[in-house]
């Protein structure tokens, strides 16, 4: 079927999600990540958009960006393209990265801004790639607590909708980020999940076993790094415990 018109914002705020094509992990390295932050940085600067919040998560990421002088599809095409080179040339690949087009959703209220700031930010928490947001290093929320700075994340705006005083702001913004709920935002659809037929078969051909559950037998440090590309590679954290039989708190913390 042909795909429908892109929604426009009419505020320009867009939540942005783009994940690897067949589940392919974008960010392989923290030099892939940092890599994609100067791409940010460097088309923000050409193209006058602001980044309210990302969040880059192995095979897919996050961006609450509001548009400037350029068109969304242009900001995009720019941004991908340039880290798709970059991307290729180093791993010495062709072909596309992505996966179809990038998604979008608008934001035309402030409410619903920090409903996807925190939902974004509580992705990796989530996920199983860490326990507290902080711990995170690639999303935006140690820009909003001053931890971590890199210059990208425009957070005068966000922090002013708690509080005129920064301080005062902060603490209501992490209270707010730190308040555990089931938002419901954009993301990769539950039956754009492997299978678990497709997934055991993943598993069986990149470790060259003859059962998922092999993996219990392996040494704990590569246990665990096995289990950290599995989560990057887009399987769930309890479809990984029914294939390994890795119990669930393993995984998590893997």
């Amino acid at each position: 079927m042909p795909r429908g018109p892109r929604k426009k914002s009419e505020t320009g705020i867009y939540h942005i999600m783009m994940r690897g094509i067949n589940h392919q992990t974008i960010f392989e390295e923290d030099e892939d990540s940092e890599k994609f932050l100067q791409v940010l940085h460097r088309y923000k600067e050409k193209c006058g958009y602001q980044i309210y919040g990302y969040c880059f998560m192995g095979n897919h990421l996050h961006l609450l960006l509001k548009v400037g002088t350029d068109p969304l599809e242009k900001i995009m095409r720019m941004i991908c393209g340039s880290y798709l080179y970059w991307y290729n040339q180093k791993y010495d690949r062709v072909g596309n990265l992505f996966q179809d087009r990038f998604k979008s959703e608008p934001i035309d209220n402030e409410a619903y801004l920090l409903t996807v700031l925190r939902y974004i930010h509580q992705n990796p928490v989530k996920a199983g790639m860490t326990q507290k947001m902080e711990n995170y290093q690639w999303s935006s929320y140690n820009d909003y607590i001053n931890k971590v700075t890199n210059g990208l994340t425009d957070k005068i705006f966000v922090l002013g909708l708690f509080h005129d005083k920064v301080n005062v702001a902060k603490d209501l913004f992490i209270k707010y980020m730190e308040d555990v709920q089931e938002d419901t935002c954009l993301d990769m659809e539950d039956n754009d999940r492997m299978t678990d037929f497709d997934a055991r078969a993943l598993i069986v051909k990149i470790y060259k076993l003859n059962s998922p559950t092999e993996i219990q037998k392996v040494d704990i440090p590569t246990r665990d790094r096995m289990l950290r590309n599995l989560k990057d590679s887009g399987l769930s954290i309890r479809q990984i415990e029914r294939l390994t039989g890795i119990n669930r708190g393993v995984v998590l913390k893997a």
